[in-house]
Formats: C-alpha cells, structure tokens, sequence
C-alpha cells in the first residue's frame, strides 16, 4: 500500500491514478474527493494523530506538504509514519532548500528534511524547482483580457510540468534503487514569464499581451494567497535565481529514459484553461 499525502491538485491527483493504474494499491489524504477507485481519508497535517488511519499499513509515503511546510511538526509527522509500521517516505521538496540554505521562508521544508534523514525509513527527495501549472494563475486575465502581467519578464528558469513530478514519483515510489537519493526535478530548458506568455498564445492560437509587474505589484498579488516570507523567497527566486536555481536537472530523463516536458507541451495540453 502506497499513501500519497496531499492527493488532488496538478501533481497528487495524477499521481493517484498513475499508481493505480500500474496495479499499486493506494491510500489517498486530502481535504477533498480524490480520483474514484482508491481509498480516501481526510486527515490533516497539522495534526499527526490523523493520519493513522491513512498510515496503518502503508509501506511508503508521498508527501506533499502546503506552504513549504510551515505550521508542521516534523518530528511528530516522521514519528508517525514509523509508528504505523512506514518503511519508506518520499518528500516532494524544494531546489531552495539547497540554493537558499540561509532563506527563511525554505526553513521549514529543510527542517522536514532533516527530520526524514535522520528517521531510520528509507527516503527519497525530490526537489523542485517552479511548476509550469503556477501559469493557471494567469487565467482568468487571459480568457479575460488576452494579457498576462508577470515581473522579471526576461528572466527564464526550467519550470517543469507536473505530470513529470508526478511520473519520478511514481517511478520513485515502485521501484528500487532510490533510497538515500536527492532529485533535482526541473524541465528541459530555461523559460522565461514573456517566453511562456508567446507559449500560451501559440496554444491559443490568437496573441497574448506581456505586461511587466513591477515586484512590488506582484508581491501585493501572491500575499493573496501566500505567506509573506513565501512570498518574499519566490520573489528573490524570480528575479535574482542562483545558478543551481537555473541549471537543467538530468534527474528527471535519468529515472523516466525520456526528455521533460516543456512548457509549451504544458500550455498545448491544458489550453481549455484559457480559452
């Protein structure tokens, strides 16, 4: 039996029905209805002692953690994964975690880590860097207006698509060979907010406006729906990306024995979303 922790959205809800179309038996946790055909507990983060029904009996765990881990007790998380008899964890993490070491707002998602190392359970990292799906936020001013409003418009890092994550994991979580090991999971070249606003546009077929968001700007608009201190880290990792934070990972072609998605594949798949 195989939990996934955070089983809906771009990356869980995929990797549920990959894993259960390869035959796996499944445990999904999350707030909401997962795909149908597995098990489905609700339980919350927050509160370890929840998650017993949806660990007992499970012989690794993918989790995905909200807001970069803050508000969790990693040892009290980790503490329960052992008791209900987890050999293996696999984390859905940060690149920042390494290319931030001194970054408050990646504190939390290192503290998780270290907690997973130092359990005695296998485990496995997966690091990423920004999803592709993070353009759903542009949206509704594209069905809208045809235009996206992003800062740092030139600046171009390896956002990687989500069904890719979701593809290492599963590799990840029924295959052995991985235990001990940190993945970079990016995709397959740098992309900048213009290049994939031309991206979507040749998705829709029709142009799409590029406005150029002072910092300022987007900061007052990602407090809308994130932390300040996440906030503050994206922003930094947006305009100011180290080189780790721009360099093409191999991880993801080494486990999968293909290349990653692009971002344009991304935008020609889930073109609707625009329209």
């Amino acid at each position: 039996m195989i939990t996934i922790v955070g089983a809906t959205g771009n990356l869980g809800g995929p990797l549920v029905r990959m894993l259960a179309e390869r035959g796996a038996g499944v445990t999904a946790v999350s707030r909401g209805e997962p795909a149908g055909g597995v098990r489905h507990v609700r339980a919350d983060l927050a509160a370890p002692e929840t998650l017993r029904p949806a660990f007992d009996g499970a012989e690794a765990v993918f989790l995905i953690v909200p807001g970069a881990g803050g508000g969790l007790d990693p040892r009290a998380l980790v503490e329960r994964a052992r008791a209900s008899g987890v050999r293996k964890l696999v984390l859905l993490s940060s690149q920042a975690v390494t290319t931030r070491p001194g970054s408050a707002s990646y504190a939390p998602m290192r503290a998780l880590e270290a907690a997973i190392e130092g359990s005695g359970l296998a485990w496995t990292f997966l690091r990423a860097g920004g999803f592709a799906s993070n353009a759903y936020a542009w949206a509704p001013a594209v069905r809208a207006e045809r235009t996206i409003a992003a800062p740092f418009g030139d600046v171009g890092l390896p956002v990687v698509d989500p069904l890719d994550i979701a593809e290492t994991a599963a590799a990840v979580l029924l295959t052995d060979g991985h235990d001990g090991q940190a993945y970079e999971v990016t995709g397959p070249a740098l992309s900048t907010p213009r290049s994939r606003a031309r991206d979507l546009a040749g998705a829709l077929g029709e142009p799409v406006r590029f406005v150029e968001q002072t910092p300022a700007e987007a900061r007052e608009q990602m407090l809308r729906f994130m932390p300040a201190p996440v906030a503050d880290g994206t922003l930094e990792i947006l305009g100011a990306p180290t080189a780790g934070e721009q360099r093409i990972s191999p991880d993801v072609e080494k486990i999968l024995g293909r290349t990653p998605g692009s971002f344009a594949a991304w935008a020609a798949r889930n073109v609707a979303a625009f329209r």
